[in-house]
């Protein structure tokens, strides 16, 4: 029997759902939709694990992930397929130094992105996703507040320069994104010039100047379906292009280059932590129970506070 059909079997008889990241392997992605889960972003998987009558939540992301899953959903068990399957930003953004950073800072509105940990989460007013920030940014400004952001100076300085607010950013970065190189793009549109430039805003703000779109890998998708161009230069991690292909079939998809000048991609982007999510570790958490997520309920209760808040101003 395949590995597909044992997982399908075990998701079955464990009341189980899975629930992928874009970012994950093809076959990951294929075999959570085809078992009722979804690939989405992070939030959305989080959001429609909650919404599931499954008991278990098979994430295939990074921990971060399951942690959000199960902030939404404290009386399910979660489930990652890789304990050690971690985000540069969550990394670097350590909750000690966090919460010193945001002691210097008292009257600011705490805002985090979703790539933290629950702890980040639990310090933080709002959490927010790289497709709402500039709008919620924009609301708080409106509304008189001072913004301290993290974790990413990438997506911070994005939404800066998209809602003129005050903003102090922790300087945190991606190791995906933030590899991606303009000098390598321009390069690249030349031998591409009908091509458009899409770019995920965590992306550096050079990078960020050539794009025709920015936006969150939802964003990007819906980008690449929509837009009359038939082809694409796409600057975000390439497990995205089993979706874009997806929805948009028969336009053309090129990587962005990650390194040197050259025509073509060379190192392209892939997460070393997403890469880290397979089939057999799939089917091994759902025979033996492992890499559960475990969060105390004062972290829960708080984390769970400022994601409510985002999910209440985009209903």
């Amino acid at each position: 029997m395949s590995l597909e059909k044992q997982i399908k079997s075990e998701l079955k008889a464990k009341d189980a759902v899975l629930v992928a990241h874009y970012y994950v392997s093809p076959e990951l992605q294929s075999l959570a939709e085809e078992t009722g889960g979804i690939v989405s972003d992070s939030l959305e998987m989080a959001r429609f694990g909650h919404n599931s009558d499954a008991k278990t939540i098979i994430v295939a992301g990074v921990k971060f992930m399951g942690e959000t899953a199960k902030i939404l959903s404290p009386e399910k068990n979660i489930h990652v397929l890789d304990m050690g399957a971690t985000c540069s930003l969550d990394d670097g953004c350590n909750i000690d130094e966090f919460d010193k950073f945001c002691d210097q800072h008292p009257n600011r509105k705490v805002v985090v992105y979703a790539n933290t940990s629950a702890q980040v989460k639990a310090r933080a007013d709002w959490m927010v996703t790289s497709g709402s920030a500039v709008k919620v940014i924009k609301h708080l400004h409106n509304s008189g507040e001072q913004i301290l952001w993290a974790p990413d100076k990438h997506l911070g300085g994005y939404v800066k320069s998209q809602s003129d607010v005050d903003m102090i950013l922790w300087d945190g970065a991606c190791v995906v994104h933030e590899q991606f190189k303009a000098e390598a793009l321009i390069e690249l549109k030349k031998h591409h010039p009908d091509a458009a430039i899409l770019v995920h805003p965590e992306s550096p703000k050079e990078v960020i100047s050539l794009a025709d779109y920015v936006g969150s890998t939802t964003g990007l998708i819906e980008a690449a379906k929509n837009r009359n161009e038939e082809k694409f230069i796409v600057a975000t991690d390439n497990g995205i292009f089993h979706k874009m292909q997806q929805a948009a079939p028969g336009k053309k998809l090129i990587e962005a280059p990650t390194m040197g000048e050259g025509a073509d991609c060379e190192s392209c982007a892939h997460c070393q932590w997403m890469a880290m999510n397979s089939l057999d570790k799939c089917l091994s958490v759902l025979r033996n129970g492992d890499n559960e997520i475990f969060i105390d309920t004062d972290t829960s209760k708080k984390a769970r506070k400022s994601i409510q808040k985002l999910l209440e101003f985009t209903a």
